[in-house]
């Protein structure tokens, strides 16, 4: 047994080791003669302080939009109720290598609205250096939208059809052109992109409400780019646009005490049903500037950054109508409520401005070095509106530098840095009570924090490490968080609130970890948290509420295990397994995934949980690829301040690809959650207040086809530009970075 397992192990290894040696560098052309030699991007790469996902030619990711493709990941979790985690840690969403700042129901809008088919890749980066601002958190999830340009026109257009079933017919679509130019004075690119959503939710909290909800989404983006030469130096311009428009129709019914009079004020205990509309729409527009000093010396780089965001949100619920019947009476006693528009009416309005400076040289240090530095400074203001009154006014200064050093000493790296920020957060809340308003102060954070980070990682053989990582960081209380509108949904016996006095998150993450190759690893980490934010649901009565709460202390453990494995291991005699020139897009091959991931928070007790995950490739004649991905997370464990009745993931997704035109077109027909089986049902557990069970349902199961065409070059040998739709992050990562 052991030496079966020693000879997996060591085959799998291999097999990742020949898909590196002929992968090297995604997506890059090398001319020889004539000859164009074009090297095959990993589905996934294990880097020191990263994990990459390939989107763009991955169609089972790349067939819906960009928050159906993140669930896929193999690691993360997702649920309405907590946010996102990848292996144990709370991750902070960027775009192109800016933070989002926008969280929970708008972060989910924003991916839903968003192609993804427009994701070039997904970097989820578990070890954020100094040169990160420290609000990170735990982790970073990047998603990377660029494309290359040639010097000729060139353009690429994605589309996507999908529907569902359940209690009636609904569709998805998707649309997406890039176009890429240079001429001998700039390059420029143009990414356009729309979609239409129809889906489903339903919900239940307890016995106290029901809800069917009939949403429909259109968004649409454009991504827009410019880059001019200055003999060794750069100047890229960049405009981006997103903007979603979405409808809910609910229908619910619960139990409820109504409202009948107000002065003086009275309830009646009703069971009841209503009808109701909401309608979002959202806006975002960024806008950066960016120069890149370049030197003799390559690995020198001085870079200069400008960017402006500004975003604004409008929400509003009308209701058809309430009726039902009052049950304190014999025989029971109906009622009519006429509905009235703007139940809710809430609007928002953020607006960021940062600058940043980055440098990096090499230094003589041990066997080589890299020195880096440099210093950021933003503004965030955020207003929020209700019904006219301002109920919100939030700023935030943060000021801060870095400076990091990396270096060599035979087979060990060595990295060690700091980041100072300065913080100055303050703002005005407003409330209505008793015809009155009520103004008072937020908690201010005025304060200064230094961050450590460190890493080591040594070299147990050729492209097999061993790395130990420790980072100080902080997160700062989500927008939504604080936002005292942060509601999507009124009911008679419902209150969602946020909460303004909520206080940043301090973390100390620790992580050990050993990779093969990129593709096989075993790691663990715990990241020990002060001041958590977390979600609490409670019931008093007949009254559902839904609050933020900071938790004093909280550790998460995590341990996760990847491992890819050809299954000619199972036909093939090693001596000729060895002499295979493997290539991913040629072979049938399984990359499994487990992790265990445990909360522990005082006076809870949360028991564990696992993640599962299988991926499997198969070739099937007239080269057509078959990719199917099976996830599975186990119930009865804890998350957060709740625990989970069923399975977050139980879900098998299966896509059938063939490309045709000399792999111009990619035409790839899927099945998404084929039983069924993704379903959210939790119970809370609330440090006051009863617990409360609560079921979620989307229609997951979606069948669709999805198309992919690249119009090719006037000339195949034109020359490749580096990315610009908004590409920030140092194209080399420093010492660290596993050999390629």
């Amino acid at each position: 047994m052991r030496k079966t397992i020693f000879t997996l192990s060591l085959l799998a290894s291999f097999f990742a080791y020949s898909q590196e040696k002929t992968n090297a560098s995604p997506n890059k052309e090398k001319q020889i003669e004539g000859v164009v030699i074009t090297k095959t991007k990993k589905a996934v790469e294990q880097k020191a302080d990263r994990t990459i996902f390939d989107f763009s030619e991955q169609p089972q990711l790349n067939n819906g939009n960009v928050l159906e493709g993140i669930k896929k990941l193999p690691g993360l979790v997702s649920t309405d109720i907590a946010g996102m985690m990848y292996q144990g840690k709370i991750l902070d969403v960027y775009l192109n290598g800016r933070p989002l700042n926008i969280t929970s129901n708008e972060l989910n809008s924003f991916l839903e609205g968003m192609p993804a088919n427009s994701v070039d890749r997904i970097e989820v980066i578990t070890q954020p250096g100094a040169e990160y601002p420290a609000t990170s958190g735990g982790a970073i999830m990047n998603i990377i939208t660029n494309k290359n340009a040639n010097k000729y026109l060139t353009a690429t257009y994605s589309g996507n059809y999908s529907f569902t079933n359940y209690d009636k017919f609904r569709s998805r679509t998707t649309n997406s052109l890039n176009l890429n130019a240079r001429n001998k004075y700039f390059g420029w690119q143009l990414n356009v992109g729309q979609n239409y959503r129809e889906s489903m939710l339903n919900g239940d909290q307890d016995v106290l409400l029901h809800n069917n909800t009939d949403r429909i989404g259109r968004g649409y983006f454009a991504k827009s780019g410019l880059t001019f030469d200055l003999g060794q130096d750069r100047l890229l311009l960049n405009y981006d646009i997103y903007h979603n428009n979405n409808d809910n129709y609910t229908a619910s019914r619960g139990l409820a005490d109504i409202p009948v009079s107000l002065n003086p004020v009275k309830y009646r205990e009703a069971d009841y049903e209503a009808s109701d509309v909401a309608h979002t729409n959202n806006l975002r527009q960024e806008a950066v500037v960016t120069y890149q000093k370049r030197f003799s010396e390559k690995s020198q780089k001085l870079d200069f950054q400008f960017g402006y965001t500004k975003a604004t949100s409008k929400f509003s619920q009308d209701n058809f109508f309430q009726r039902g019947f009052y049950t304190d009476t014999t025989p029971l006693e109906p009622f009519l409520n006429v509905g009235g528009e703007n139940v809710l009416d809430n609007k928002s309005d953020m607006r960021v401005a940062n600058f940043k400076v980055d440098y990096s040289q090499p230094i003589k240090l041990l066997d080589g070095g890299k020195v880096s530095l440099g210093g950021l400074y933003e503004r965030q203001d955020y207003d929020t509106e209700s019904k006219g009154l301002t109920n919100l006014e939030y700023q935030r200064q943060t000021a801060s530098t870095y400076l990091e050093f990396q270096a060599k000493l035979k087979k060990f790296d060595f990295t060690l840095g700091a980041r100072a920020e300065n913080y100055d957060i303050s703002g005005i809340t407003r409330t209505i009570k008793d015809n009155a308003v009520l103004e008072r102060d937020l908690t201010p954070f005025n304060k200064f924090k230094l961050f450590p980070n460190a890493s080591v990682q040594y070299s147990l053989m050729n492209q097999v490490y061993i790395a130990a990582n420790y980072n100080k960081k902080i997160t700062l209380p989500s927008i939504s968080a604080l936002n005292p509108n942060n509601v999507i949904f009124a009911s008679p016996n419902t209150e969602v609130t946020g909460n303004p006095d909520l206080q940043p998150t301090i973390f100390d993450n620790y992580e050990l970890k050993v990779s093969a190759f990129d593709y096989a690893f075993i790691g663990y980490s715990v990241s020990s948290a002060k001041d958590q934010v977390a979600q609490i649901i409670m019931k008093n009565g007949k009254n559902l509420y839904n609050k933020q709460v900071n938790i004093s202390n909280m550790k998460i453990h995590n341990f996760n295990v990847g491992l890819p494995i050809p299954f000619m291991i199972f036909s093939k005699p090693m001596s000729e397994i060895m002499k295979f020139n493997f290539n991913p897009d040629k072979i049938n091959f399984m990359y499994l995934y487990a992790g265990y991931q445990k909360h522990d928070i005082d006076n809870l007790n949360n028991k564990g949980f696992w993640i599962f995950n299988i991926m499997t490739q198969l070739l099937l004649p007239k080269d057509i690829k078959l990719t199917a991905n099976y996830s599975y997370l186990t119930p009865k464990a804890g998350y957060f301040y709740f625990t989970a009745d069923k399975p977050f993931n139980n879900n098998l997704d299966i896509t059938l690809t063939k490309k045709f035109m000399n792999n111009r077109l990619t035409v790839s027909v899927f099945a998404n959650d084929i039983f069924n089986g993704q379903v959210m049902q939790v119970y809370s557990n609330p440090p006051e207040g009863q617990p409360v069970m609560i079921r979620s349902k989307y229609d997951t199961r979606n069948f669709g086809i999805s198309i992919n065409y690249k119009i090719p070059t006037k000339n195949k040998l034109a020359k490749e530009d580096p990315n610009i739709l908004n590409q920030t992050k140092k194209e080399d990562t420093g010492v660290m970075q596993q050999a390629q």
